[in-house]
């Protein structure tokens, strides 16, 4: 779902990847930096909420269990390609499942040499390099391990993402080349409301894919702030309540104890399917269909009964496409009980059930849905929520990663990043604040129910945005 993300997201190979998530690899070749095509990515960001992003001065990976990974990476890049057996012994059997020892020496021919110039982020699973590559393309690598050492994530992409649109007419231009049907809202977030700065279409519903966390994580907010829930409190991962990648918590096994804050950035660093499953759990859906209410949603409805991601997967995967069929045809109080009768007692899809979806699947009848107008709402909310007392790990979860946006540091001091996506259908949400405390939304949706989003579509909209940030701040 997002990401994860949702080119980056938290990526998403548009003709296979159904909400950005199917397939655990994204490599992006730097060979295409050069190229006004994009490639297909896969957000992958770091899994802890309160992690310094200011850049380290060390030119060496950090003696850690994924810097040792990066440090084993970087030696094997110069003499390609690595055996079946090494990178058995490096890459962990979930990835492996998704990326074959061949696709991964194929995808990794481009970088050939990687010379460290700094560290990003550096914690003890996950690390976010910045490189030069051997064409002498500036590059950023991305790597997470799992709790044996093994990589479990790796993105090596281009740190440029494009030609920035200097006008609002070039934004608008940049967007309508994405797809035939595009939202756009750039919003002044002023006294809890978003006041339009531009705007294409903004009010009408659309798409949301992952971008869907944003509200739940509204909701455990507001739990957190009524003394119903605390951040330590501990969730337990089950079979019933894994879902498909992204994430990690799905690789876990039953049993496993974690933390309402681990899941809570995870859910939305990583768009963790599972961890997000396991916070509506712990809530409650009603709890999360009231902050579609709370929030100030236009079309609540529109989202009941809201659904798991469990439950998004079974209805686009199996018995596809009469059980799809069933739930749209059926009235809210008839979905809550196919839920309740069917879809809950159905097994998990499998990946390569997953990998069947590469097209369009009922995406304005069956998906979470909102405006781009509603998104910034949430993020207003969530924004009034950071600032109270306890409650500042929601702006830690936002501001891990921008997904590539990089926004002059100089200028901006935070960025809040969910995206989401499956095939046809793809949501970037942005709040940025400036030095001088004025924040900014840009949210884009980008849709077409006919076909799969060209792979171009993330760094397009990518720069589009940044342009937008920088037209909205000028005044």
């Amino acid at each position: 779902m997002l990401g994860p993300d949702s080119r980056r997201g938290r990526g998403r190979g548009r003709a296979a990847r159904p909400f950005g998530v199917a397939l655990l690899l994204a490599v992006v070749l730097l060979a295409a930096a050069c190229t006004s095509a994009g490639t297909q990515t896969i957000v992958r960001p770091p899994p802890t909420a309160a992690v310094s992003t200011a850049p380290a001065k060390s030119t060496d990976p950090p003696q850690t269990p994924a810097g040792a990974q990066l440090r084993w990476l970087m030696a094997e890049l110069a003499r390609l390609p690595m055996s079946d057996a090494q990178v058995r012994a490096h890459f962990d059997a979930a990835f492996l499942a998704q990326v074959s020892p061949a696709a991964l020496n194929q995808s990794l021919e481009a970088a050939i040499r990687l010379d460290l110039l700094s560290i990003q982020i550096s914690e003890p699973s996950t690390l976010v390099a910045n490189v030069l590559a051997g064409g002498g393309e500036r590059a950023q690598v991305w790597l997470d391990v799992d709790s044996h050492g093994l990589i479990s994530w790796l993105r090596i992409s281009p740190a440029n993402i494009g030609p920035t649109p200097a006008t609002w007419a070039g934004v608008d231009t940049a967007l309508r080349a994405v797809a035939p049907r595009i939202r756009l809202l750039v919003a002044r977030v002023s006294g809890g409301s978003c006041v339009p700065v531009h705007s294409i279409d903004p009010g009408t519903a659309a798409p949301l894919g992952s971008a869907f966390k944003l509200y739940v994580l509204d909701a455990l907010g507001d739990a957190v702030a009524a003394g119903k829930v605390r951040w330590d409190q501990p969730l337990t991962v089950t079979a019933q309540l894994k879902g498909l990648p992204p994430g990690e918590l799905q690789t876990e096994p039953d049993g496993t104890r974690v933390s309402v804050l681990d899941a809570a950035g995870k859910m939305i660093s990583l768009s963790d399917n599972t961890a997000a499953d396991m916070l509506i759990n712990l809530l409650g859906r009603s709890a999360v269909e009231a902050s579609l209410n709370s929030t100030g949603m236009a079309s609540p409805a529109m989202n009941l009964p809201f659904l798991t991601t469990r439950e998004i997967y079974v209805l686009k995967l199996h018995q596809w496409p009469a059980l799809a069929q069933r739930f749209i045809a059926a009235s809210e109080s008839g979905r809550r009980a196919l839920l309740a009768s069917t879809v809950d007692r159905a097994p998990l899809p499998t990946l390569a059930q997953a990998g069947t979806w590469t097209r369009p699947r009922e995406i304005d009848k069956l998906e979470y849905f909102g405006s781009a107008t509603d998104l910034c709402r949430a993020y207003a909310s969530l924004a009034a929520l950071d600032r109270q007392p306890g409650l500042s790990p929601i702006g830690q979860a936002l501001s891990v990663n921008d997904d590539g946006l990089q926004l002059d540091p100089a200028q901006w001091k935070t960025t809040w990043f969910k995206g989401g996506s499956e095939p046809g259908a793809l949501s970037l949400a942005y709040l940025a604040t400036t030095r001088a405390g004025q924040s900014y939304v840009v949210t884009v949706l980008a849709e077409d129910p006919s076909q799969p989003l060209a792979d171009n579509a993330i760094p397009a909209i990518v720069a589009a945005v940044k342009g937008a940030f920088t037209l909205a701040a000028r005044g």
